[in-house]
């Protein structure tokens, strides 16, 4: 549910379109301040018309390997294995949900790091 400022300004993850653009999604998988449960689980076909996609240099695998929670778990790949879905934290690493500093020190290092990339 779609209830406070984290869940609905923050990003959960990222999801590349066919076009090798990206767009950052919140918790309830809708592009980052979007909060009507309307659109809810409609990536990415609900946006595709929407300019909330972007190509960035140099965002490669290691990258978005590095800013996932886990290797392997934190990634979704498509049919050719390349990734298409990144997600920052589980529901066991959720900074909202967390008492640990750990966990948002964690959760801020990889939106650091994607504050980094430029547009292609």
């Amino acid at each position: 549910m779609l209830n406070n400022f984290f869940r609905i300004n923050l990003p959960y993850g990222i999801i590349r379109n066919d076009k090798g653009e990206w767009m950052a999604f919140n918790r309830e998988y809708m592009p980052l301040g979007y909060n009507d449960t309307e659109f809810k689980g409609r990536l990415p076909i609900a946006f595709e018309d929407k300019p909330i996609w972007t190509k960035y240099k140099a965002l490669n695998e290691k990258t978005l390997l590095a800013i996932s929670w886990d290797d392997e778990e934190g990634v979704r790949r498509d049919s050719a294995g390349k990734i298409e879905w990144v997600f920052f934290y589980n529901d066991k690493s959720n900074p909202s949900a967390s008492k640990l500093k750990s966990d948002w020190d964690a959760y801020f290092e990889k939106i650091k790091c994607l504050s980094n990339f430029k547009k292609a």
